[in-house]
C-alpha cells in the first residue's frame, strides 16, 4: 500500500485529503508543521509527500531541502502562491510537481498517479544502454546509480531519473518538448515547458563539468533536448 505524507496547516484540507486518499486505498500520514513532517518522514518513510509551502514554522522549500538531504521520495507541492518564483524555488529545491490552491481533488489524484507511474516505471530497454557517461559521471540505468570518477555517488530524484533515462536511451536523438512532457509527467502535461527547463538545469548542475556550457545534455531551442554521447 502506498504511504502518502500530507503536510498542511489547514485542518479542512488535511481532513478532505485524508478521506479522499484513504477511500482510494492509500495509507495516509498527516502533519501540520514542517518540523512534524520531517520527523514523521524520518520515523515512517513515505512513498510520496504532498506538501503545502505556507507552513507556520518552516517554509515549505526548507522542508523540501530537508527531505532531499536523505531521500528521493516524490514531492508534490500545494500552495496558494501562484507566482512563478515560488514554483521555480520549489522545483529547484527538489519538488516533482506543483499544484496551485484552490485545487480539485481529482486534479491532485491525477498528479499523484502520474508521479507514482514515474516512480514505478522501469523501461524494458534500460539495460541495453551500457554505462552511458555524462561528464565525469557513469550512469547505470539498470541499477539507477550515478557514480563520478572519484567514486562519489550522485543522488537523483525520481523525476530527474525519468527525464535522464528518456534522453540516455535515445543517444543522439532529438526528444521533443511535447514528448518529454508526455512521457515523464503524463498526457495532461502539455504546457509546462518550465518544468523541462528547471529539471534540465538541475541535471546539468549535477552531471555536466560546465553546466553553463553543456557537452552532453543539449538544448535544441524551441524543439527539445538530446543526449550527446
Amino acid at each position: 500500500m502506498t504511504r502518502i505524507l500530507v503536510v498542511d496547516d489547514e485542518p479542512q484540507i488535511l481532513r478532505a485529503l485524508r478521506i479522499n486518499l484513504r477511500a482510494r486505498g492509500y495509507d495516509v500520514q498527516i502533519a501540520e508543521t514542517g518540523t512534524a513532517a520531517l520527523k514523521a518522514a524520518a520515523a515512517h518513510p513515505p512513498d510520496l509527500v504532498v506538501l503545502d509551502l505556507g507552513l507556520p514554522d518552516l517554509d515549505g522549500v526548507e522542508v523540501i531541502r530537508g527531505l532531499r538531504g536523505w531521500t528521493t521520495v516524490p514531492i508534490i507541492v500545494l500552495s496558494g502562491r501562484a507566482g512563478s518564483e515560488d514554483k521555480v524555488a520549489a522545483l529547484d529545491a527538489g519538488a516533482d510537481d506543483y499544484v496551485t490552491k484552490p485545487f480539485g481533488v481529482d486534479e491532485l489524484l491525477a498528479r499523484i498517479r502520474a508521479v507514482t507511474r514515474r516512480l514505478s516505471a522501469t523501461p524494458a530497454d534500460a539495460a541495453s544502454v551500457v554505462a552511458p557517461r555524462v561528464g565525469r559521471h557513469t550512469i547505470n540505468l539498470a541499477d539507477r546509480t550515478v557514480t563520478s570518477d572519484d567514486g562519489a555517488e550522485v543522488k537523483l530524484t525520481p523525476t530527474q531519473w525519468a527525464m535522464l533515462e528518456k534522453l540516455l536511451r535515445h543517444p543522439g536523438k532529438l526528444i521533443s518538448q511535447r514528448q518529454l512532457l508526455h512521457d515523464v509527467w503524463g498526457p495532461e502535461y502539455q504546457q509546462e515547458t518550465n518544468y523541462l527547463r528547471q529539471y534540465m538545469a538541475q541535471l546539468r548542475r549535477k552531471l555536466e563539468d560546465d553546466p553553463a556550457r553543456p557537452r552532453h545534455l543539449i538544448t535544441e531551442p524551441g524543439m527539445g533536448y538530446r543526449y550527446r554521447p
